[in-house]
């Protein structure tokens, strides 16, 4: 039965799953409009970051040490990765650069179940932050309008690092014409390099402060980085306002159609992504090409 209580509850619960969706798929734009590789390993980053922040919680029972410890350790996989083998896949094919990514993320899944099993790891909120917070018209989890907070303000920093810094800048120019910044003498790879690693940051972030509301596993990013793919088809691929925008719309309609049925959520998600290729194919907010 529709009640107008549970119907403000499903909306917070939209907007904070949104942000949450947001913060990931900038990952995955930022990556696409800077190197144009779409990176099938995405939701596996997110699931390291969860890991990586679980092991850091229970050396030191500190959750701000988990976050930061799943952010760097995930940005760290990916400089890696893009160092070691993503940058040899630039001017390959498409499909070959899909082909990679997917392997990646399977090996990424594979080696934390092998060493952590299968069975799913839980991070508490910090003590402040659990129970609940009236807010006059309703009660709502206090860690969840913390993580709200949380991603929001990651998601300002993301955007002041690339639209209002010097290395944002680089970056920029790098889409348009690599050649002519590198003439410059600003080494383009190295800073492609940084970008797959900030990349990567956002999902392994995302991956720990959303562990405290759903408890980390092998598997817990395969189904985020459909949700991710689905936001930035809808958003446009290579923008990162889109993002943010597909995220916040995808939030909402998988929160208020679970109030319904949650089996339909998923249908409704991909009906609006159908929607959004017949009339406008390049997203929301996206263009005809990233050159």
């Amino acid at each position: 039965m529709f009640s107008w209580g549970n119907f403000i509850s499903q909306c917070f619960n939209g907007l904070v799953l949104g942000a949450l969706l947001a913060l990931i798929s900038s990952g995955l734009t930022i990556i696409y409009g800077t190197l144009g590789v779409l990176n099938l390993a995405h939701g596996a980053m997110f699931m390291l970051g969860g890991y990586a922040g679980w092991v850091a919680f229970t050396q030191t029972g500190s959750f701000v040490v988990a976050i930061a410890a799943g952010a760097l350790f995930v940005m760290l996989v990916g400089v890696v990765t893009e160092r070691l083998i993503i940058r040899h896949f630039y001017a390959r094919p498409a499909e070959d650069q899909l082909l990679v990514t997917f392997g990646l993320g399977i090996v990424f899944v594979e080696t934390v179940r092998y060493f952590f099993g299968s069975l799913s790891k839980t991070v508490p909120p910090p003590a402040l932050l659990t129970g609940i917070t009236p807010l006059g018209f309703m009660v709502y989890p206090t860690y969840r309008l913390a993580l709200l907070g949380i991603v929001t303000v990651a998601l300002l920093l993301l955007y002041f690092v690339l639209y209002r810094t010097r290395i944002g800048m680089i970056v920029r120019a790098g889409i348009e014409d690599a050649v002519m910044v590198d003439s410059l003498g600003i080494n383009v790879q190295r800073v492609f390099m940084l970008v797959f690693g900030i990349g990567a940051m956002a999902a392994g972030f995302a991956g720990i402060v959303n562990a405290p509301v759903v408890a980390v596993a092998p598997d817990v990013g395969d189904a985020i980085l459909v949700q991710t793919f689905v936001v930035v088809v809808i958003g446009g691929v290579g923008s990162f306002a889109g993002a943010v925008l597909g995220g916040l719309i995808a939030g909402q309609i998988i929160s208020l159609t679970s109030m319904i049925d949650p089996a339909y959520s998923y249908v409704m998600l991909f009906v609006a992504m159908t929607l959004v290729l017949v009339l406008r194919p390049y997203g929301l907010l996206g263009t005809a090409s990233r050159d």
